[in-house]
């Protein structure tokens, strides 16, 4: 039996979009909606998705669960590498040259720029614990409290 690669991959993005979106992060899809949105006054963190190993085990359940916490950036936004190429080169474009592309990541924009980020070798290879402890500290550091 044969399986349809593009057919599972469906539904594993599927899967994994939706899992930021019912955690309460607003998926940008175009590049029109990350400029827009990235030129916000306030705080935002931009979590750049993916459909690796480490995006499911460790960056996802991290985004998911780091937002329980006195302090909160005023967004929590989302663009998914690989998958919506437009909107993520341009939120790339945003972060500048110092970024370095990485998926997953996160990074916390202040008022449109990078105040701070967390790569995909602070990711890989840790426990969900040590990022979320990670992205807490950022908030803890940028963001007011809820």
């Amino acid at each position: 039996m044969a399986m349809d690669f593009n057919f599972l991959m469906n539904d594993i993005t599927k899967q994994a979009r939706q899992e930021m979106v019912d955690a309460g992060y607003t998926e940008l899809t175009t590049p029109e909606e990350v400029k827009d949105v990235f030129a916000q006054p306030g705080t935002s963190l931009v979590m750049i998705n993916s459909v690796c190993g480490c995006a499911g085990g460790i960056a996802r359940p991290a985004a998911v669960h780091s937002v329980h916490y006195d302090k909160r950036p005023d967004r929590l936004l989302t663009v998914f590498a690989g998958q919506d190429k437009e909107a993520t080169a341009q939120a790339r474009a945003i972060f500048g040259e110092d970024h370095l592309p990485s998926s997953p990541s996160f990074v916390l924009l202040k008022d449109g720029k990078v105040a701070d980020e967390i790569g995909r070798h602070e990711i890989e290879g840790h426990d969900p614990m040590s990022v979320i402890t990670h992205i807490q500290e950022l908030f803890e550091e940028h963001c007011k409290e809820i």
